[in-house]
């Protein structure tokens, strides 16, 4: 959850309240405010947002102010039309807008619809005599209705004393969206003057509380309210035995000594931060493609596979089973079997078997079995059924290799702690190559989630760092066929873990679709169910045809032919503008050799 805290008259009182680095600092430029801003603002941390909010100003007025102060963000706090969004959005291409509507006792969200494509984020405030500062709260379930899935900033007279409130509302449902808590009048000595104390605690109470409890795993495998462990009776051992070793063989010094051993010398990290300058030049911003498809095996999967088969002979197992979508993990898994000499089984639904044929291929040459779920929609997560299904009929001697951020306490902890060497690289990359060590921006696609939490692992809880999620929209997010679990999930439990995904009213699965194989999943792991519950993260949408034309730009304008997958995550840079001197690090999570059939037949090459 973000912090905006808004309407400072004060040099002085400006950099008090900047010291505690809120993600956004709010300027008023209306002169009925008694909170309008007549001083200079003092130069601020680049880490904090400046906001200029305006009512019902001219967009001359607008951009002057903007130029002057060097603002980020405007808010139009007024009566200002779509067409005026649109053209001020037109004219100032990095600059996000803030639209504000102010609530009373009901709201006609019906309004909304029309300023959906021409600003970034919505406002709402309790509606008084002035636009805004009046000190008052609305009901806030209100907000359940929301139809959109646009953030939104909640305002209107927030104090200290509702801290409680606060986190009972991020708990429900009319939180979903909720992306920021916008802070003003109730936090004063005087109008325009801010209590740096006051601040200083809600800050502490609201998000540094918040961000511990719910970016990090805690003691019983919960990230905020997702996680946990449901699971059958008889595959209680299997689990708690994982449970209970994996923390410690992985402190153990020969552990870590032959796993860092193979990732350097048998995978071939660290893989290459390569500054994309083509792609740069393409969205005016500094983009870095974090190589992983040169990894071993042609994607991130593999840091995740060794890491277990490691994990597993040292369980003394003799037999492995894994489930896989684009292959990927399928190849990595059986990649690792062969060289450590252990049977591997692989499970993949035939109709990711036809579309991914040469991964196919590749797990018979690498010595795996390769069985065909055919119940269902027969994708990925009929895969993973049947490779839960083995694995209670073998709960002895097998290990099962989850390939993503899914399925019981200890999985999705222990992949992403297996994927977290890759924002570790990124750490010392990028000081060498810009002389910092976080980025402004990740960007990864989701579908479990194993390579974004990969990328996202050392930035959680860093909230300089944006995190952005992107999923697969398929033909469009309400279209019937997307695996777009943002947008459509709801609580529920899936393969052992409490999370989000989509799902009928009386709670039966829906059947994903995308493009992609390693995305067209119907839920998305824990950890990302809670960056987004708590809008840590944003999430975006791609669908089939952005992925496809993401995909094939980047083959033209830096010669890497990227996996659909990773094609989702740069089709961002079409939906979404960042400053030219942003840094942003997009996890290319695998090469599109698997998906050449795929490529061949949608542009007909």
């Amino acid at each position: 959850m973000k912090l905006k805290v808004c309407g400072m008259t004060s040099g002085e009182n400006i950099q008090a309240i900047a010291s505690l680095k809120p993600d956004f600092l709010g300027f008023i430029f209306y002169e009925k405010s008694a909170r309008f801003i007549t001083s200079d603002i003092p130069e601020l941390p680049k880490s904090i947002k400046k906001v200029g909010v305006f009512v019902n100003a001219s967009e001359s007025e607008i951009i002057d102010t903007v130029s002057k102060y060097d603002f980020q963000v405007v808010q139009l706090h007024g009566d200002e039309s779509p067409e005026f969004c649109s053209s001020l959005q037109s004219k100032q291409s990095n600059l996000e807008i803030i639209k504000v509507f102010s609530i009373k006792d009901h709201f006609n969200f019906k309004v909304l619809k029309s300023y959906e494509s021409v600003c970034d984020y919505f406002l709402f405030d309790t509606k008084g005599k002035l636009p805004g500062g009046n000190g008052y709260s609305f009901n806030w379930n209100i907000l359940e209705a929301y139809p959109s899935t646009k953030p939104y900033f909640l305002s209107g007279g927030i104090g200290l004393d509702d801290v409680k409130n606060i986190h009972q509302f991020l708990k429900s449902s009319a939180s979903k969206y909720c992306y920021a808590l916008d802070v003003n009048s109730k936090f004063e000595t005087a109008p325009g003057l801010k209590d740096f104390n006051l601040v200083q605690q809600f800050k502490t109470q609201i998000l540094s509380n918040t961000s511990t409890m719910n970016y990090n795993i805690n003691e019983h495998g919960y990230y905020g309210e997702f996680g946990g462990a449901y699971i059958p009776e008889m595959l209680y051992p299997n689990v708690e035995e994982l449970r209970q070793n994996y923390l410690k063989i992985m402190a153990e010094p020969d552990f870590k000594a032959e796993f860092n051993q193979l990732l350097k010398d048998y995978v071939g990290r660290p893989s290459p931060l390569y500054f994309a300058k083509r792609l740069s030049e393409r969205y005016n911003t500094k983009i870095y493609l974090k190589r992983e498809d040169l990894n071993h095996t042609g994607a991130h999967k593999i840091n995740n596979t060794i890491g277990q088969i490691l994990m597993a002979k040292r369980l003394g197992k003799k037999r492995i089973i894994a489930e896989t979508g684009a292959g990927q993990h399928g190849v990595a898994t059986a990649t690792v079997c062969a060289l450590m000499g252990i049977e591997c089984v692989v499970y993949m639904g035939e109709i990711d078997i036809a579309r991914q044929a040469p991964n196919v291929a590749r797990m018979k040459m690498l010595g795996a079995t390769v069985v065909p779920a055919l119940s269902g929609s027969r994708t990925l997560k009929d895969a993973t059924n049947e490779a839960i299904r083995d694995w209670i009929n073998n709960p002895v001697d097998t290990h099962y290799i989850i390939g993503s951020v899914v399925g019981p306490h200890p999985y999705p902890n222990m992949v992403a702690r297996f994927q977290a060497v890759v924002s570790e690289e990124i750490e010392w990359q990028l000081q060498d190559k810009e002389g910092r060590t976080k980025p402004d921006h990740v960007i990864a696609c989701v579908g479990g989630g194993s390579n974004a939490a990969g990328a996202f692992y050392q930035f959680l809880n860093d909230t300089d760092v944006n995190l952005i999620a992107v999923e697969a929209a398929g033909l469009g997010v309400h279209s019937g066929e997307s695996a777009a679990t943002s947008a459509l999930g709801k609580e529920g439990i899936i393969h052992g873990s409490k999370t989000l995904l989509m799902q009928t009213d009386d709670g039966q699965i829906t059947e994903p679709y995308s493009i992609s194989a390693g995305l067209d999943y119907p839920g998305v792991g824990p950890m990302h169910a809670n960056l987004f519950r708590t809008s840590r993260a944003e999430f975006i949408s791609i669908t089939d045809d952005e992925a496809m034309q993401a995909g094939l730009e980047l083959c033209k304008l830096e010669g890497i032919i990227p996996a659909i997958e990773s094609s989702h995550a740069l089709a961002v840079f079409k939906q979404r503008q960042f400053k030219p001197d942003d840094v942003v690090v997009l996890s290319l999570s695998g090469r599109g050799d698997k998906d050449l059939n795929t490529y061949i037949n949608y542009f007909d090459l």
